[in-house]
């Protein structure tokens, strides 16, 4: 069971398919444009003015697409602005993305292919000593239904959730940080089918792939609630096992966000029907 948002999802699960593995497509995330009317004047701003920020976080893929979906500036030549990305996925929306803009890949900064994980953690040492007094960083993110604000000082002057950490530490190291709303997360629509499909997918033999701890509270939302104890859930984040097991998946195994990643996990712990 896919949940990622679509149309990632379509993605993955061709290529698990065609690696041998029955995937099936359940998103647990709906994206959209920002709605409320203060963050949606804010993006059309930093479309325009992009270039004042020293340098720009994309927390995602979605961020990417959102931010560059349409109106965006021209690349002045004094701007030196940098393109920070947590995982090799985001870096290759933004290469795209830059292009047209005349700038070159050399200009984003990402964990390398290899890392351990794809998060701020890993990003932060790459792009630390770009920070200082008097820097503009601007964090391009998503707003969510699904739970409260950030409650950090920094990370509360910043719309939206996620990436509080590296939002932190700019902020100690002098800089200014703003935040920039590009998409907004929320719970789907799920039809009748959808139901039957999460349901048969609580018993044994069933695994369900999660990228984002957000899927896991459209499931536990679900009312009735659902007992997962026989299912598995293989998550590509540490913080994404902790909500798995809180959820009470009776396997939760960890893996990174990488289709191969994915299916040398999946080989190594189950076996293809």
């Amino acid at each position: 069971m896919v949940t990622r948002p679509a149309p990632e999802v379509a993605t993955w699960v061709e290529a698990l398919r065609a690696q041998g593995w029955p995937a099936h497509a359940q998103p647990l995330i709906d994206i959209t444009g920002p709605q409320a009317p203060e963050d949606v004047a804010t993006l059309q701003h930093w479309r325009r003015h992009w270039g004042q920020a020293d340098a720009m976080l994309f927390v995602s893929s979605a961020a990417v697409q959102h931010f560059f979906a349409q109106g965006v500036a021209a690349a002045l030549p004094t701007s030196r602005t940098r393109f920070w990305a947590p995982g090799p996925g985001t870096a290759r929306q933004l290469a795209r993305a830059i292009a047209p803009l005349g700038l070159a890949e050399d200009r984003i900064d990402a964990p390398a292919a290899d890392a351990k994980q794809f998060d701020s953690e890993h990003l932060w040492p790459l792009v630390s000593s770009q920070v200082a007094p008097g820097r503009l960083v601007l964090i391009v993110r998503g707003t969510s239904s699904h739970g409260a604000q950030a409650t950090t000082t920094a990370a509360a002057a910043v719309a939206g959730r996620g990436r509080n950490w590296l939002i932190e530490q700019c902020a100690a190291a002098g800089a200014t940080v703003r935040g920039c709303v590009a998409y907004a997360r929320r719970a789907p629509s799920l039809s009748t089918e959808d139901h039957a499909w999460i349901q048969a997918a609580t018993g044994p033999g069933n695994v369900w792939l999660f990228s984002s701890s957000e899927s896991l509270t459209t499931l536990q939302a679900l009312r009735p609630p659902l007992v997962w104890t026989q299912a598995s859930a293989l998550v590509t984040h540490p913080r994404i096992a902790a909500t798995a097991q809180k959820a009470g998946f009776g396997r939760v195994v960890q893996t990174r966000p990488t289709v191969s990643d994915v299916v040398r996990a999946l080989e190594s712990g189950w076996t293809r029907p």
